[in-house]
C-alpha cells in the first residue's frame, strides 16, 4: 500500500495490547492513525507514544457497542483526517473458563456486544466511504477458540461468528475492491493475559507450551500478521483466516492421539 498523507488507518481497541501493536506496526505504511477506545486513559497513553516515535495518531473515545454513534464518528474521522483505507477491527474483552448453564448472562452479552457487534457496526460505519472509492482492507480478530469446543460459551462462539462473517464481508464488499481477512490469534501475552496469569487463572508455562514452539505469543506477533493481509503483497488474498498460534493447532491435534507421543516435553 503507498503511503500517502490522506492514507488513514482506524484501529479498534488502539488503546493497549494487540490494536496498539497494529498500529505501531503499520504506521510506516499510512499518513495518519487513528486509535479509537473507550478507555480514556489508555488512549492518550497509547497517542503519546505513537507520537514521540515521530507517528501522527489521534486518539478518540469510542464505544463500539454504540452503532449510531459509531456510524457518526467514521464521517468525524473521514472530514476530519482523511480517507480511512484501512481498518483492523481489535477491540475485544476476553472471559474465564465457564459453564452455559452457570454462565453470567450479563457478561455473555457483553462479550457478544463487543466482540461481534463490535466488529460489526465498525465494519458498517468505515467500509461505506470504502465503498464509494472502491478501495479498502479490513482485518477481523477472530481466535484459535473460534476454531472448536472451549469452555467458554460467550467467546468461543462470538469468535467463530467473526469468522463467517469475515468470509461474508469478503464476499459483499470484494466486489468494490475492498479485501476483508481475520487474523486468529492464540493465546497472546498481552497485559491483560500478564494479570490473569499473575491472578492464578491462567497457567503461564501451559500456555507457552500449548503449540509446537514452546514460546510466547507477542501482540507484535499478530500486527505483523495483520500489517501483511493489509499490504499489497497480499493483493489476491480476502476471506482467510490467518492463525498466528505458534503451531497451536498441529500441537493440540497430535498431542491427542490416545497412542501417546512419541517423547517427553522437557522445554
Amino acid at each position: 500500500m503507498t503511503t500517502t498523507a490522506e492514507n488513514v488507518l482506524v484501529v479498534t481497541g488502539g488503546g493497549a495490547g494487540i490494536g496498539l501493536a497494529c498500529a505501531r506496526r503499520m504506521a510506516a505504511d499510512h499518513g495518519r492513525i487513528v486509535l479509537l477506545d473507550r478507555n480514556e486513559e489508555a488512549l492518550e497513553q497509547a497517542v503519546n507514544g505513537l507520537k514521540a516515535s515521530g507517528i501522527d495518531a489521534t486518539g478518540i473515545a469510542c464505544d463500539v457497542t454504540d452503532a449510531e454513534a459509531l456510524s457518526a464518528l467514521a464521517d468525524r474521522v473521514e472530514a476530519e483526517h482523511g480517507p480511512v483505507e484501512t481498518l483492523v477491527t481489535s477491540a475485544g474483552i476476553i472471559s474465564n473458563t465457564e459453564t452455559l448453564m452457570d454462565m453470567d448472562l450479563d457478561r455473555h452479552r457483553q462479550v457478544w456486544d463487543v466482540n461481534y457487534h463490535g466488529t460489526v457496526y465498525a465494519v458498517r460505519a468505515f467500509a461505506r466511504a470504502m465503498q464509494d472509492r472502491r478501495k479498502g482492507a479490513i482485518v477481523t480478530l477472530g481466535s484459535i477458540t473460534g476454531m472448536g469446543a472451549f469452555p467458554l460459551p460467550a467467546y468461543s462462539p462470538g469468535k467463530t461468528a467473526i469468522t463467517r462473517l469475515t468470509q461474508i464481508l469478503s464476499v459483499e464488499l470484494g466486489r468494490f475492491d475492498i479485501r476483508v481477512n481475520c487474523v486468529a490469534p492464540t493465546y497472546v501475552l498481552s497485559d491483560t493475559l500478564k494479570q490473569r496469569i499473575a491472578e492464578g487463572l491462567r497457567d503461564g508455562e501451559a500456555i507457552r507450551k500449548a503449540g509446537a514452539l514452546t514460546t510466547y505469543v507477542l501482540p507484535d506477533d499478530i500486527a505483523n500478521a495483520a500489517a501483511f493481509l493489509c499490504s499489497d503483497a497480499a493483493r489476491a488474498i480476502t476471506g482467510v483466516l490467518l492463525p498466528v498460534d505458534a503451531g497451536w493447532q498441529a500441537a493440540t491435534i497430535y498431542r491427542s492421539y490416545t497412542g501417546g507421543v512419541p517423547w517427553e516435553e522437557s522445554n
